[in-house]
Parts: structure tokens; C-alpha cells; sequence
């Protein structure tokens, strides 16, 4: 396995750039050069709405150790091109790792390798914490010595960065560190009396990473359920969403994914505003009065389109167990004011 795993391409420096915007934007946030973008260390600004961060990324490819001295199940970036990280009071510091068999980032603790490198320095991650970052999402390594490594898929990117300094020093108290080790493995059993016994500078970034989790494996369910497309209008190209059919906020909301419905940002934020619907038997409905009051302070402008690019019914998944199911869909309606006959 490993050996296969050397003879894959290496990705170029601006290639590596890409993944981390692509990343970025698979999040839903944006990207900004701040400098040239042939130079590396990389550095961008990323942002969405009122956030943002300014960011200094370091990257490289993650190839296995070799050698007959070098552990099996490692994996290292091997730090070529600078003598010492750099970091700035306004930004944050990325020492990245990127495994393209897993399509998944590592990330390490700058605090743990400042200073004047070594001759011939790399750092090391373990190969179970890629395989599980790919599976769940989410992992991390520990490393001895207090120091953490942190594995985890481009969808977490932004996730990362927001609890970064915070994420590294899990190692520091070993409760914390197998806590979190736990929430990666199986967010859904996480309950606040397990995120209670971590530290408390910690404990808010074991909630966001636990949330994070439940929110991206209910995306990927939807996501994958529906082939990418709009169930709506049958639109892919990655402008698609996974949408709670019941709301998050609502009691008898669930992240079955029979609660769930896959729909393009144009239809689900028409869905959240009760511009359109789908009833029980799958059928699509749009809200004619809304429209009518739309014409009469004239925003109706692109209406007779809209109306026309609504599909008779929405498109289902081939598993009947992942269709919406009656219930909710009859609830969602009535508490979004709709009156259609079941």
C-alpha cells in the first residue's frame, strides 16, 4: 500500500495552492492574494461576509518516510526552501500537509517548530489519522511530547483555521486530547456532559468541531443521495446544498436523511422563504399569492422564469429509506404557512 502511494505524482507548488483554495471555497468562503501567488509561503486572505483571516500557508506533499528506519504508517512533509517559519501579529501560520490518495490535509503546530530548522527537517504524521480524516472528516495524531497533529478534509478547511492555536494544544492535557479523540471518531454519541469535562479554554472548539462533524455528515448523506443535483431543478455544478426539510431550529428536526433534500442555492433559499414547496407525493408547488404580492411593488423580475424552471416533481433518491419522508414533509409545510391538500 505504501509503496503504491510513493510512486503517485507530486504536486507542483501552485498546484498545492489550488487545493487550498479550492478548499476554501468548497466551504463557502472566499479567497484573496495578498502577494504574489508563485511565492511561496502562500499568502491570502479569506473571508465571508463580516469574518475574515489574513493567512501565511506553508504546504507541501505528504510522502510516506521510506526507509527501512522509518515507521511503516508515517507520513511526513519534507521542509525544503526556507530556514525558519515566519508569522506575522496579524495573520495565522499554516504548516500544511497535503495526501492526494485521501484528498486530505494535515495540519502541524507552529509553536512546536519555530526557530532555525535542521538540516534536512520534516514532520510526521501517522497514516491511520489521514484514513480516518477521509472517512469522518476529522483527526488528529498525537506525536509525543505534548504536540498534536490535526488530519482533516478540505470541507473542514475554514474550521481549522477559525480553532487553530486552540486545536494544538489538545496534547497538553491528556482528558482533553482523548475527548476530542472521541468527538472525531463519533460525533453523534457527543453529548454536552462528555464536552463538560473538557478544559474550559478548549471546550468551545470540541463543540464547533462536534457540530461541525454532524453538519458535514448530514451534508455528505444528502449530497451523495442525490447524485449532487438540485432536486428541484436537477443544477450540479458544486452550487448545491444539503437543506433540512424539517428546520435545524424546529424540535422535531432530525439529521435522518429522510429529513434532508439536496437543493441548489437559488431553490433553497426559495424553499426557506416559502416561494416553493413540494407536497407528499413528491409533487412541486410555488407560492402564486407571494408572487402576485412580489409584481404588485415590482421585485418580480425574472418570476415567469423561475416558474417555468421548476421541475412537475422533485427528482428522489433510488434508496426509498432516503426519499423524504410524509411526515415531515406535511409538517415543514404547515409550519411554513402552506396549505396543500395530502
Amino acid at each position: 500500500m505504501a509503496l503504491a502511494y510513493t510512486q503517485m505524482a507530486k504536486y507542483r507548488k501552485l498546484e498545492l495552492l489550488d487545493t487550498v483554495v479550492q478548499a476554501v471555497n468548497e466551504c463557502g468562503w472566499n479567497v484573496l492574494y495578498t502577494s504574489d501567488p508563485s511565492e511561496h509561503p502562500f499568502r491570502l486572505r479569506i473571508y465571508k461576509e463580516t469574518e475574515g483571516y489574513f493567512l501565511r500557508i506553508y504546504i507541501w506533499n505528504l510522502t510516506h518516510g521510506g526507509g527501512l528506519k522509518r515507521p511503516k504508517d508515517e507520513y511526513r512533509v519534507q521542509i525544503t526552501g526556507i530556514e525558519t517559519f515566519q508569522r506575522a501579529l496579524d495573520e495565522k501560520t499554516l504548516i500544511l500537509g497535503w495526501w492526494d490518495p485521501a484528498g486530505v490535509f494535515a495540519g502541524f503546530d507552529y509553536n512546536k517548530h519555530a526557530g532555525t530548522l535542521g538540516l534536512s527537517p520534516s514532520i510526521q504524521i501517522k497514516e491511520d489519522a489521514l484514513q480516518k480524516a477521509q472517512t469522518n472528516g476529522f483527526a488528529i495524531c498525537d506525536k509525543g511530547n505534548k504536540e498534536i497533529a490535526v488530519a482533516f478534509r478540505p470541507d473542514f478547511f475554514v474550521t481549522y483555521v477559525r480553532n487553530l492555536e486552540q486545536l494544538h494544544t489538545f496534547g497538553n492535557v491528556r482528558r482533553d486530547f482523548e475527548i476530542l479523540e472521541h468527538v472525531a471518531a463519533k460525533p453523534i454519541e457527543v453529548n454536552d456532559e462528555i464536552i463538560q469535562q473538557v478544559s474550559s479554554p478548549r471546550r468551545s472548539t470540541v463543540q464547533t468541531i462536534s457540530r461541525h462533524l454532524r453538519d458535514s455528515g448530514f451534508k455528505r448523506r444528502i449530497l451523495t443521495a442525490y447524485s449532487n443535483k438540485c432536486a428541484i431543478c436537477s443544477l450540479q455544478l458544486k452550487l448545491v446544498d444539503a437543506a433540512h426539510i424539517l428546520p435545524v431550529s424546529y424540535e422535531k428536526s432530525t439529521d435522518e436523511t429522510r429529513n434532508g433534500i439536496a437543493l441548489c442555492v437559488l431553490h433553497h433559499r426559495a424553499y426557506d422563504l416559502s416561494l416553493v414547496t413540494f407536497d407528499d407525493k413528491y409533487k412541486v408547488h410555488y407560492n402564486q399569492p407571494r408572487l402576485v404580492g412580489l409584481h404588485k411593488i415590482g421585485f418580480d423580475g425574472g418570476a415567469d422564469k423561475f416558474v417555468s424552471d421548476l421541475q412537475k416533481s422533485i427528482y428522489t433518491p433510488q434508496a426509498k429509506n432516503d426519499r423524504p419522508h410524509k411526515d415531515y414533509i406535511i409538517e415543514a409545510n404547515k409550519i411554513r404557512g402552506w396549505a396543500l391538500a395530502s
